[in-house]
């Protein structure tokens, strides 16, 4: 596949199916593929708490198809009216990335209907994790430790772009009452999505609390957000509520290989793009992204060096120019100059 082509669905599948767009669900959102049920284990009473919450976790590999929802609510701001529903959605594969135990990494991927592909988000989880980066506004995540007494028992999730930079993150306890295994994240900033900043500019950033529970079908993604206004003074005020479900519906029928096929194929760039993100924190306790919300320059470069390391996988062929596309757009001194 040629860059020109892969760039170009890169953008269309992003906007019209990944990140809950204005279109309405397609027919996609019916029962084309059929519903792959399986039991949810919960958790015995003979169990240790820890081994239920990795396998509601690694529940949530396999293939799907996901709907995604949000919902306005309510008016926080006077004169405020609410935005219209958003609808989206998606075919993906949620692969298993590692699994040390305490670190779980899975890697979501886009497969179309014709067998494109494109890589998406990441969700990582770590058990008992006294430190994490966090997101503060302003294109800008630094490294935050918890409190001692918070700690014990807590999953965290790091959520990170398709280009695995930084998103949001949340900590919470794994819920197992009744034989349904729920995570229940405690609130948390995070920047704008993409359904939000390539529609509009009238807030800053999202206040969240997000829920994710293990049921027969899949599992599901729920949100609460506050979309909250940040003035150049730093303060802060409120917009409105805004509900998020996404639905991933586990499925039959549909050829995933396209996605495990490029992930094979790339997964070693990808770790190496994963290493300068780590670098970053590592060596300056923090990350700054020196472009604005909506500019996805260094996404398309990545996205265009995996492509072409696909060709010649060797990643010192292409080291020169991944280092170039952190140094021009991440923790840059002067960004205004690039």
């Amino acid at each position: 596949m040629s860059i020109v082509r892969f760039l170009g669905i890169l953008t269309i599948v992003l906007l019209l199916a990944a990140c809950a767009g204005k279109q309405p669900l397609t027919e996609l959102a019916s029962s084309k593929y059929p519903t792959d049920e399986k039991l949810v284990a919960g958790c015995a009473p003979n169990e240790q708490k820890f081994d239920c919450d990795r396998r509601a976790i690694l529940a949530m590999v396999g293939e799907y198809h996901v709907t995604f929802s949000f919902d306005e609510t309510v008016e926080l701001k006077p004169a405020y009216q609410r935005k219209a529903p958003k609808r989206s959605n998606a075919l993906e594969a949620v692969i298993l990335v590692e699994d040390t135990g305490k670190h779980i990494a899975l890697q979501h991927i886009l497969v179309s209907e014709n067998g494109d592909i494109v890589k998406h988000w990441r969700q990582d989880w770590l058990y008992e994790s006294p430190v994490h980066w966090a997101y503060f506004g302003d294109q800008r995540f630094e490294m935050q430790t918890r409190d001692a007494d918070k700690i014990p028992g807590t999953w965290t999730q790091l959520v990170y772009n398709v280009n695995d930079a930084p998103r949001y993150t949340g900590s919470g306890h794994w819920n197992h009452k009744y034989g349904v295994s729920t995570w229940t994240s405690k609130r948390s900033w995070r920047p704008l999505p993409r359904r939000e900043y390539t529609t509009r500019n009238d807030y800053q950033l999202i206040n969240a609390e997000n829920r994710h529970t293990i049921n027969p079908q899949g599992w599901t993604h729920e949100q609460d957000n506050t979309k909250v206004i940040r003035n150049e003074e730093g303060e802060d005020s409120v917009l409105t509520r805004e509900f998020g479900f996404n639905e991933y519906r586990r499925i039959t029928d549909f050829n995933f290989e396209p996605a495990y096929a490029y992930w094979e194929s790339t997964a070693a760039f990808w770790a190496a793009v994963r290493a300068h993100w780590s670098n970053e924190f590592s060596t300056q306790g923090s990350v700054t992204l020196a472009y604005p919300s909506g500019d996805e320059a260094l996404i398309n470069k990545l996205f265009e060096l995996a492509n072409t390391y696909k060709e010649t996988p060797i990643l010192d062929v292409h080291s020169a120019a991944l280092n170039e596309a952190f140094q021009k757009f991440v923790n840059v001194e002067n960004p205004a100059e690039n």
